[in-house]
């Protein structure tokens, strides 16, 4: 079809638009607004601008017709709906309010059909699909209630008569449903090595931590909710000393990145943790050096337990690295459960994974033990501690353990100072097989967890420990999802696949072969030789 035909076809449409676009211009050339400084104009013209372009949509969906269709419409089961009626929906979208007038395909009993709606692709909801985008990105940065200013501030007015907020409820409720098909985005993404990134860093690290969550009591897991329903508190204005809340839920957190080895010395490591215990290098800062983690993928949640992070971790891992070239790391704060489910996993694929303690938690075991032997806040606690750290990043983490049981025997430390030192030196020779941190350095390996426990704080505490806030489990989970995204930078990528999903599930599957059929073309368009195409 030439452009032409369809410009002169179309000549005499939108002329309630064009009317007022040339009312915006002729008040930009007012003298009211040669008169007003240009915040007030911006403000202005935004709040005009966005009725034009309201309007425009308006008369784009009524010059599309009311989507009849010249063949049969039948259902998912095959039977016919043969019953016409003209139905009128309404639709918020980021220009404004609109209504979409269709026909819609109905039998007794049943409800109405709307091939048009199935052509626009328009949601169950009375919210666009892009406003939803746009709310759920607003949600995964703050609150519900900012949420709410924020899309009422930015999309304002649509037109006079109706105000574009949604309110809190009706967010809290578009969230879990525009979340639905996260899963299934990333197994799309992990099949067949798709997230293999090429040029990637050798080192692929994999991070695991938990973050506890304040949740309505309801959605407790059953352990926790037991022990909240028996608590009788002992003060009725506070908690008192070793009293616990029991009211949270544990976020079982993982990502995964790929990272440049780093190759640095023990002295290097102990001077950058505990800089009054050494002498100063004399040598630039070497955090300057540090190489970024690349593609990091993280995610949260609060239904599926630390086994199912895991195994998610790994297939995510394996299609970065499918033919196993990549050096594995799994870094961890030493959790048990934790250890030996990476273990498991990393014996039943047949993946040679190095598996790596968190240095930083190992340094506060050695900052608890070595309070039994100095004061605290002195330089003494501080030389203890740098000197045995060093011992530890060079290989030696036994030696450690058997040097401050030994000290504390000398000194006839008990009590609580020597519960302190042994818990120190039984931490260390539990987990001597992951302490190599000479073996670690010289191979430019990661350390730490940090990487994990930046995600724990960024991804579910600043968001989900918002004061005042308890969770249900439903919008909590999918708050999580929705920050994952973004903090990914996959909302972007993950957004049409989930419009595609909507389209199969809204649409597609009400329709017998779930193909929903073809609207006629409006009658400007078949003047045109326009013809529409399944």
């Amino acid at each position: 079809m030439a452009m032409g035909a369809l410009a002169a076809q179309t000549a005499g449409l939108f002329t309630v638009s064009r009317a007022r676009f040339e009312a915006v211009a002729s008040f930009m050339g007012s003298i009211e607004a040669y008169q007003m400084r240009e915040s007030d104009l911006e403000r202005e013209l935004e709040k005009r601008g966005r009725e034009v372009l309201r309007m425009l949509l308006q008369e784009h969906l009524d010059a599309r017709g009311i989507g009849e269709v010249n063949e049969a419409v039948r259902d998912a089961k095959g039977a016919e709906r043969a019953r016409k009626r003209l139905q009128v929906r309404g639709l918020k979208t980021v220009v404004g309010v609109v209504g979409v007038s269709r026909v819609g395909y109905g039998a007794p009993g049943k409800e109405s059909l709307h091939p048009r709606d199935a052509e626009l692709n328009l949601p169950p909801q009375r919210y666009s699909l892009e406003l939803q985008r746009r709310a759920v990105e607003e949600v995964s940065k703050a609150s519900f209630d900012s949420g709410v200013s924020s899309i009422d501030g930015l999309y304002g007015s649509g037109s006079e008569d109706e105000a574009l907020m949604i309110p809190k409820r009706q967010l809290e409720e578009l969230v879990p449903p525009a979340m639905v098909d996260f899963e299934a985005f990333y197994a799309r993404r992990t099949q067949a090595g798709a997230a293999t990134v090429p040029g990637s860093s050798s080192v692929l690290a994999m991070g695991f931590d938990g973050k506890g969550v304040v949740m309505i009591r309801r959605d407790l897991r059953p352990a926790t909710r037991a022990a909240a329903e028996k608590a009788i508190p002992k003060m009725t204005s506070r908690l008192s000393e070793g009293e616990k809340p029991n009211r949270k839920r544990m976020a079982e957190v993982a990502t995964v990145y790929t990272v440049a080895p780093w190759v640095r010395t023990p002295e290097e490591v102990a001077r950058s943790l505990v800089p009054a215990a050494l002498p100063p290098a004399g040598q630039a800062d070497e955090t300057e050096k540090r190489p970024r983690p690349e593609n990091k993928r993280v995610w949260a949640s609060l239904k599926k337990p630390m086994k199912v992070a895991i195994a998610q971790a790994f297939k995510e891992a394996r299609s970065r690295d499918p033919e196993g070239k990549k050096t594995w790391v799994a870094l961890s704060d030493g959790n048990k459960e934790q250890l030996t489910t990476v273990q498991e996993r990393a014996r039943r694929l047949r993946i040679p994974l190095i598996v790596i303690l968190d240095l930083i938690h190992v340094l506060e075991y050695l900052w608890k033990a070595g309070r039994a032997f100095h004061p605290k806040s002195s330089e003494e606690l501080e030389l203890w501690v740098g000197e045995r750290l060093l011992q530890i990043l060079r290989g030696h983490s036994s030696l450690v353990a058997a040097g401050i049981r030994r000290s504390a025997t000398l000194r006839g430390l008990v009590g609580k100072k020597r519960k302190r030192v042994d818990t120190c030196a039984r931490y260390l020779l539990n987990h001597r097989e992951y302490l190599r941190y000479d073996k670690y350095l010289a191979a430019g390996l990661p350390i730490t967890t940090g990487a994990v426990e930046g995600t724990c704080r960024h991804l579910v505490a600043d968001r989900m420990d918002i004061t005042g806030a308890r969770w249900s489990l439903v919008t909590a989970e999918a708050v999580l999802k929705a920050r994952a995204l973004r903090s990914s930078g996959d909302l972007a990528e993950y957004w049409p696949f989930h419009e595609e999903q909507e389209y199969q599930r809204n649409h597609a599957a009400r329709y017998a072969n779930a193909q929903p059929p073809a609207t006629e073309p409006p009658f400007w368009a078949k003047r045109a030789g326009f013809r529409r195409v399944k």
